[in-house]
This record gives structure tokens, C-alpha cells and sequence, in this order.
């Protein structure tokens, strides 16, 4: 039994907005939680299985009693959303790990810029508490497809954060996020999550822009991992043994030593949260993960099997 399990249980259920609903989750012996800086995300363990992220969106507090996540219903579920929407009712019990964070506020910026598109908010809300209560200067844009899929509305227009919240909602997000971009100041931190579309744009733009890599800091809820066109069967070999596998277009580098019964840690299965990151002793991995940094891609010698693949014939891994 792995000690670092949270059992918990859901003391709360509401609908925040359409397709989204809060959940409020409790320790089930009681008492405290482990405590979360903004930016942190709890990996919940459905009743199907699945190990999910979902950000906490709450202030952080030097004591916690509760963590509160807000899910939005996908329609193209791969089974997390689903089962949260139709099963995580109040009294339900399930476990989580404790929170993680690799979604921090820069200690010394002179501006925060947070981009939010739908349902990334959840982190962004944490964030921006935090700065209001600290009192320092930032700015939340919030692009929202319609005033009904807009959360939080009740914190956004109160006291502490209307004068900094900007609402974009079924407006032309592209020219309206390329305005916000256009003058990186040198101690200005940018911060985005949402849709795979949304962040792309504004880590497109922000790069054409010049802002520093290092003030931009980004989290992707969801990635696409299925198969592109031209994939090809490659080899990996496990240094340890000396064993080699074939990986197919069809599957990944992860399923493919799963079923093996080699071990790998994985969460999210979408090169989102780096759980699974193995060292790479020769080959040139084909990344296509949103954890590693460009400079961590550019040096290959670690790679994501859950959903990147190999440019070269073989792969030999760290394992």
C-alpha cells in the first residue's frame, strides 16, 4: 500500500457552469491535507482505473481541509471526465496523490499575464487569489465561448479581482490574445492553460513576440497522442538487460514495455505531467510531449514513452 495515498471522499458537488462541475474533496480519517502552493494539480484515481490531473482552484492556506477541482465534461472523454460527471457523487470515496506542482508562480515579476481559454481557469483562479492577495500586479484574460461556460463567475467580479479580470467571451480570441502579447516587459511572467489550440496559439505568439523562454510557463490539460501519418515500427533496448522490443505505429513505447511487465510510472498517458520520463543512452528520440523544455528535447537523452516515439531505427533506454 503506497503511504503517500490520500484517501479522500467528496463532501461537495456543484454545477459551477455548463458542462462543469466542483467538487469539494475531504480527507476521509479527517483532519488536514497535505498542504499546495498555486499552481499545484492533485493525480485522482477514478473508480474505471484512470489517474487523472486536475488542478486545485482554491486559495492555497497554510492549512487545508479540503481540495476543491472543477471538471468539465469533454465529448470526446477518454473516460476521466465521464466518470467524474456520472459517478463522483457526495459520500463517494476514492484516493488521490498529494498535490504536485510543476505550474509555479516566478517569485519576482513585475507583471503576471494569465491566459485562460475554458476550462483552464482552474489553475489560473488558484494564481490569481494568491497574487491579489499579495497584492501584486497582474492581469486574468479568460476566453470563454459563451457567458454560460464561464466559471467562477462569483470570484471574478469580486472585490479583489474584478480590477485585474478581463472576460473575452465569443470574441476574436486570435488578434485579442496577439494585443495582450505584443510588449513583453522584461519582468513580465507569462502564464496559459487550456485547449491544445489555445496554447499553441499563445506560445506561438509570445515566441514571435520575444518574449524570454523562461517567463513563459504553460500547462496542457489534454495533448493528441494517437498515431500521425508516417509513423514507423522502431526498436528500444533496455540497458539493463539487454533485451530489445518492437514498438508498432499502433501502440507506445509505454504499452509496449507494459505488457512486458517492465514497470514505468504513468499518469496522464499524454506527455503532460512527466511521470513516466526515461533517460535515453543512444537513439534520437521523436518528441511529442508538452512536459520536456526545448532544451531538454534538444539535448535527447530523456524522452516520454507514453506518447513520443524514435527518429532513429533504435532507442536504448535508461531502464
Amino acid at each position: 500500500m503506497d503511504i503517500n495515498i490520500l484517501n479522500l471522499i467528496v463532501s461537495r458537488r456543484a454545477q459551477e457552469a455548463e458542462d462543469i462541475i466542483c467538487l469539494d474533496l475531504v480527507s476521509a480519517e479527517g483532519g488536514e491535507l497535505p498542504t499546495f502552493e498555486p499552481g499545484a494539480h492533485i493525480d485522482l484515481h477514478l473508480p474505471n482505473g484512470l489517474i487523472r490531473q486536475y488542478s486545485l482552484c482554491h486559495p492555497a492556506t497554510p492549512s487545508t481541509d479540503k481540495y476543491s477541482i472543477a471538471v468539465q465534461r469533454e465529448k470526446d472523454s477518454r473516460g476521466g471526465s465521464q466518470i467524474v460527471h456520472d459517478q463522483l457523487i457526495e459520500g463517494f470515496s476514492l484516493r488521490a496523490s498529494p498535490p504536485k506542482n510543476l505550474f509555479e508562480l516566478a517569485p519576482l515579476a513585475d507583471l503576471h499575464v494569465l491566459l485562460a481559454g475554458g476550462i483552464g481557469i482552474t489553475p489560473l483562479i488558484c494564481m490569481a487569489q494568491e497574487l491579489a492577495r499579495k497584492k501584486e500586479n497582474f492581469e486574468l484574460h479568460y476566453f470563454c465561448r459563451s457567458q454560460a461556460h464561464v466559471a467562477f463567475m462569483n470570484l471574478l467580479v469580486s472585490e479583489g479581482l474584478a480590477p485585474s479580470v478581463h472576460l473575452h467571451i465569443e470574441t476574436d480570441s486570435r488578434s485579442e490574445i496577439a494585443n495582450i502579447l505584443k510588449k513583453p516587459g522584461l519582468e513580465t511572467h507569462l502564464y496559459t492553460c487550456g485547449p491544445t489550440g489555445f496554447m499553441d496559439y499563445v506560445l506561438e505568439v509570445a515566441h514571435k513576440n520575444h518574449w524570454p523562454s523562461s517567463n513563459i510557463h504553460k500547462e496542457y490539460f489534454a495533448a493528441e497522442t494517437s498515431p500521425q501519418q508516417g509513423d514507423q515500427i522502431f526498436e528500444v533496448q533496455i540497458a539493463s538487460t539487454g533485451k530489445t522490443y518492437q514498438i508498432p505505429a499502433n501502440k507506445t513505447v509505454f504499452e509496449v514495455l507494459d505488457e512486458a511487465g517492465i514497470d514505468i510510472p504513468v499518469s496522464c498517458e499524454q506527455g503532460i505531467c512527466g511521470s513516466c520520463v526515461t533517460g535515453v543512452l543512444s537513439g534520437d528520440p521523436d518528441h511529442r510531449d508538452h512536459f520536456l523544455t526545448d532544451d531538454e528535447k534538444a539535448a535527447g537523452n530523456c524522452f516520454t514513452p507514453c506518447c513520443s516515439r524514435a527518429k532513429s531505427p533504435s532507442l536504448l533506454l535508461d531502464l
